[in-house]
C-alpha cells in the first residue's frame, strides 16, 4: 500500500490524482510543492526525518482540506501530513490566507469557526469577528475594525491542537516574504484597484511596477507583514493586543485613518461558546450562534421544508472559507472576512497589516460568516462541513449545499448546483462517517472559483 498525495479539487480522495483545479499559473508551482512534500520531505514543519511535526510523519489516510485559495489548502495538508490535527491544519491554513488572500482574510480582520472534537464528541463555536467600534478618535476617516484574527486562531488552537502554535504561523511568515498572486487574489485586486491603490502603503505592496494592480502569477512581497507574523510567532499573539506590537499598531493605524487604540485591542477577546444545534435524524447540525452566519440555520430549515429561503436584502461584506478534517474524525470549518474587499483599503505603515473595515460605519456591513458542521453524537463521528462565501448569497450557498449532500449527492456535484451566484462553497463530506470509512470521504472546492481541495488516498 502506498500513499499518493493529490490535489483533488472537486474530486474524491479515492480517485486518481489530478491538478485540474489549480489556476494555471500556479499549476506547476503547486505540483512541485506537493512533490517536495511527498518525495524529499522538504517542509515548513521539519527536515527529512519523519518525526511528529515533520512532513511524512503520518502514512496512509491523512484527512483533507479545502480552501478558496490554493496555497492555504496546501499548507493545511502539509500540517496533516506532519501529524497535526484538523485544528492545527485550520490554524496554519488561516494564517496562510493572511499572506495569500489579504483581500478577504488578514491579521487586521477576523472570522468564526465551528470545531468538532471527536473526544468529547461535541462541536463548539469560536467567534472572533472583526468587530464594530463604539467610539472613534479624532481624524479617523476610515474606521478600522478591531483586528481579531490572531487572537481567534490562538483560541481555536486550544480546541484540539497537537503541534506548537508558533510552528503553525511559520508557513504564513514565509509566504509573506514572497509568493505568486493567485487567481483569487488577482480577481479581488482588479475589482477594487482604483480605491486600493490610492493608498501609498497599499500601492507599494499591491501595485504593479508599470501601474495598475498586480496580476495573476506576479510576485507579491509583503516584508512588513512577514515581520509582524514573526513577532506573533516568537512573542505570541498577546503582543498584538497589549504589548509593543499593540502600541505600534495604535500609532500606525491612526496614520492610516483607522484610529485603533491599545485599550480597544486589549479588550478584544475571542469567544468559545456552544454551537446552535439542530437534530437531523441521528445526526446533529451545528451553526454559529447569534445570527453572525447571516441566516444559514434559517435557510437550511426553510429548504428542508421545501420553502424558498429568505435573504436579508442588505449588502454584506466579502468573506472566504476553509474546511479541514483529520484521520481521527476531528473537523473544522471557518469563514474569515475583512468586511470589505481589503477592508478599509489602507495598510498600517510599517506593519503590513491591511486594516479591516469597522461594520456599522457608513455603508460597511459585516460579512455573513456562513459555516455549518454535522456530526453523529452517538457514534462520535464526523459527517459534513461546509463554508460559504459570496456576500448575501453565502448563507443559502452553504445551506443548500449541505442539504443536497445529506440527500446523497457528492460535494463536487452538489456545490455548483446548489450555490446561487455569487455564492461559493468549500466542503468536506464523509457519508459513512469518520473515523471509519475514510476511503468514502470527499472534499471539494467550488469549480466556479479558484480554490482547491487536497488530501491523501490509499492505493
Amino acid at each position: 500500500m502506498t500513499m499518493t498525495p493529490q490535489v483533488i479539487g472537486a474530486k474524491a480522495f479515492r480517485v486518481p490524482p489530478t491538478l485540474s483545479r489549480i489556476p494555471k499559473p500556479l499549476h506547476r508551482a503547486s505540483a512541485l510543492l506537493l512533490a517536495a512534500v511527498a518525495v524529499s520531505g522538504c517542509s515548513w514543519f521539519g527536515g527529512s526525518s519523519p518525526e511528529r511535526g515533520q512532513t511524512g510523519f503520518v502514512s496512509g489516510f491523512l484527512g483533507g482540506a479545502a480552501a478558496e485559495e490554493p496555497r492555504a489548502a496546501l499548507v493545511a495538508r502539509e500540517v496533516l501530513s506532519a501529524g497535526g490535527s484538523a485544528t492545527d491544519a485550520a490554524v496554519a491554513g488561516a494564517f496562510a490566507l493572511t499572506a495569500t488572500l489579504p483581500s478577504r482574510a488578514g491579521i487586521g480582520g477576523g472570522g468564526a469557526c465551528l470545531v468538532y472534537e471527536r473526544q468529547p464528541g461535541t462541536t463548539q463555536a469560536i467567534l472572533f469577528e472583526a468587530g464594530p467600534r463604539s467610539t472613534l478618535p479624532p481624524n479617523t476617516d476610515r474606521p478600522a475594525a478591531i483586528p481579531m484574527m490572531a487572537r481567534g486562531l490562538f483560541a481555536l488552537h486550544t480546541r484540539g491542537g497537537r503541534l506548537r502554535f508558533e510552528e503553525l504561523v511559520r508557513p504564513a511568515e514565509d509566504l509573506a516574504r514572497g509568493n505568486a498572486v493567485s487567481r483569487s487574489l488577482a480577481n479581488d485586486l482588479a475589482a477594487v484597484a482604483a480605491p486600493l491603490l490610492a493608498d501609498p502603503q497599499a500601492r507599494a505592496i499591491f501595485g504593479a511596477p508599470g501601474g495598475g494592480p498586480l496580476g495573476e502569477g506576479a510576485q507579491l512581497v509583503q516584508r512588513d507583514l512577514a515581520v509582524t507574523l514573526t513577532a506573533i510567532r516568537t512573542t505570541g499573539p498577546g503582543d498584538l493586543y497589549q504589548g509593543s506590537l499593540a502600541r505600534r499598531l495604535e500609532e500606525t493605524s491612526r496614520m492610516a485613518g483607522g484610529g485603533l487604540t491599545v485599550e480597544e485591542l486589549r479588550a478584544g477577546q475571542a469567544r468559545l461558546v456552544a454551537a446552535d444545534a439542530l437534530r437531523i435524524g441521528n445526526d446533529t447540525a451545528n451553526f454559529l450562534p447569534g445570527g453572525i452566519d447571516g441566516g444559514v440555520q434559517r435557510a437550511f430549515q426553510a429548504l428542508q421544508a421545501g420553502q424558498p429561503p429568505a435573504t436579508s436584502g442588505v449588502g454584506a461584506g466579502a468573506s472566504t472559507g476553509l474546511v479541514t478534517f483529520d484521520r481521527d474524525g476531528n473537523a473544522v470549518t471557518c469563514a474569515f472576512s475583512m468586511n470589505n474587499l481589503f477592508g478599509t483599503g489602507r495598510v498600517a505603515p510599517g506593519t503590513g497589516v491591511v486594516l479591516a473595515a469597522a461594520p456599522g460605519q457608513g455603508s460597511v456591513r459585516a460579512a455573513p460568516l456562513s459555516v455549518m458542521l454535522i456530526q453523529n453524537t452517538n457514534l462520535r463521528a464526523f459527517r459534513l462541513a461546509v463554508a460559504g462565501s459570496g456576500q448575501d448569497a453565502a448563507p443559502i450557498a452553504a445551506a443548500a449545499t449541505a442539504l443536497r449532500v445529506l440527500r446523497g449527492e457528492a460535494p463536487q456535484a452538489a456545490i455548483p448546483a446548489a450555490a446561487p451566484e455569487p455564492g461559493r462553497v468549500v466542503a468536506a463530506s464523509c457519508p459513512r462517517y469518520l473515523p471509519g470509512a475514510g476511503s468514502e470521504c470527499t472534499a471539494a472546492a467550488d469549480p466556479r472559483g479558484s480554490g482547491i481541495a487536497v488530501g491523501t488516498a490509499l492505493r
